[in-house]
């Protein structure tokens, strides 16, 4: 099947051809007429197979007629995170390129003059994260009630990050009249409640079964310490044949300090996590996708959204927490049906992390052997602690200790101490006492002098 059998319009045609797309995915194959049909959509589909596309080019020559109205979208999609929602805009840029169409775009971490000046001049396509959306309507700079088209993407994201109330009064403030459509990974009973809830008689579209992974992503697991990771990492990103890899941690400040340790390895690494205003975000991934670094070290903030053409590996250098960040992170690489392979760093406190993520993909990972069949070096010190040594330690020989002269007394002390008188023995000069009238006192000298 091509994009022309699917309906779209000449225009959409030549973009999607000059972005150098044929064919379609299958979610894009399924999808595509059903929402040129105006109906109600929930897209069920791994990550990495074109969900983004399959609602965004039907909904380019949706909007190719009609007038857009100041304050007024005439569309919203919502995303989960700024990145996402960067790259669904760079998506419309790219394939709207023949059609008049206005987009604006609400995040957090930027100005908000500049994204109510471009709500004032009126937009084609509002593509927002919940909580700068719910800021500027509570401010009355935006009004929902002339959107006619809604897209709620990554939705199981945004049930992990706590969204789902903004949204459901999102949904509240939105025509009742309207189209929905709704795209997930995975479909946890939150997000079908919500579905029932918001969605008129939706058609269900599902190309793979619900949180599975990318066959053409080689998946492996490595048993090792916390101690022994870095050892690792730097032993596959040197023999594997990397060419371009994301690493994730669970933490921001493990990110930050592995990116320090690989730039003093020698690789050209950068960094991206929730700690980063905007500005610098995407100045990394600017760099990332330049091919001015070859490795990103992120947490879950890249693990939706990051779509970079050519990453070979995936790393994650921490298990991850919930299954379902699992089936994401590994989604960063074997896209549009390249190879990947994505490597999972396990150490005993992760037993059961690691076994959830074999639970809800519904198959176990393999084992994957270092090629020189040897430990990192952590447990290399710790196998030679417990290793009993094979020789005794050659001990010199002790000197004979000289007997110690005795020293001899000092003159002093050979002199026998003079007896102690008791106290009671002690006598004043008198040793009777003096008669009434009598000099008692010490005798001076002189008197005993004679005149003569």
């Amino acid at each position: 099947m091509k994009f022309a059998d699917l309906g779209l319009s000449d225009e959409l045609l030549k973009s999607v051809s000059s972005a150098g797309y044929d064919e379609p995915t299958a979610i894009q194959a399924q999808a595509i007429p059903s929402v040129l049909m105006m109906r109600d959509l929930i897209g069920i589909a791994q990550t990495g197979t074109g969900k983004t596309a399959s609602f965004v080019l039907p909904m380019i020559d949706i909007l190719a007629h009609g007038r857009r109205r100041a304050r007024m979208p005439r569309s919203l999609i919502l995303e989960p995170t700024r990145e996402l929602a960067a790259q669904v805009a760079e998506n419309f840029e790219n394939y709207g390129s023949n059609h008049d169409l206005k987009m604006a775009l609400l995040i957090g971490g930027v100005q908000m003059g500049d994204q109510v000046k471009a709500l004032d001049e009126g937009v084609d396509v509002l593509i927002a994260t919940p909580g700068r959306l719910m800021d500027l309507f509570e401010r009355g700079k935006i009004l929902l009630t002339g959107c006619d088209l809604l897209v709620i993407d990554e939705a199981d994201r945004m049930l992990d990050m706590g969204f789902i109330p903004d949204i459901e009064h999102i949904c509240t403030k939105l025509p009742a009249n309207r189209q929905t459509l709704l795209f997930s990974a995975t479909m946890p009973p939150p997000i079908k409640k919500l579905a029932d809830k918001f969605l008129s008689n939706p058609k269900t579209i599902e190309v793979s079964r619900a949180a599975s992974t990318n066959k053409d992503i080689e998946q492996f697991k490595i048993r090792t310490s916390a101690r022994a990771k870095r050892d690792v990492l730097c032993k596959l990103l040197v023999d594997d044949n990397v060419s371009t890899a994301i690493v994730f941690a669970n933490r921001k400040t493990t990110v930050r300090e592995l990116n320090k340790s690989l730039q003093r390895n020698g690789f050209k690494t950068g960094e991206i996590h929730g700690d980063m205003d905007q500005s610098s975000r995407l100045a990394e991934l600017a760099l990332f996708k330049e091919g001015k670094i070859n490795i990103l070290c992120a947490s879950d903030v890249a693990a939706r959204g990051l779509d970079v053409k050519g990453v070979s590996h995936v790393f994650n250098y921490d298990t991850p927490w919930h299954p379902d960040d699992y089936v994401h992170r590994v989604g960063r690489t074997g896209r549009a049906g390249a190879k990947g392979r994505a490597f999972t760093f396990v150490t005993a406190e992760d037993a059961e992390a690691i076994a959830n993520v074999e639970k809800l993909t519904g198959a176990e990972i393999p084992v994957f052997e270092l090629s020189d069949g040897e430990p990192a070096a952590e447990q290399r010190e710790e196998k030679r602690e417990r290793k009993p040594r094979s020789e005794p330690r050659s001990e010199k020989p002790k000197r004979e200790a000289k007997p110690r002269r005795e020293r001899e007394p000092k003159e002093e002390a050979r002199k026998e101490p003079a007896p102690r008188r008791d106290r009671r023995d002690r006598r004043d000069h008198r040793d009777e006492p003096s008669k009434p009238g009598e000099w008692n006192g010490p005798i001076p000298e002189f008197l005993g002098v004679s005149a003569g």
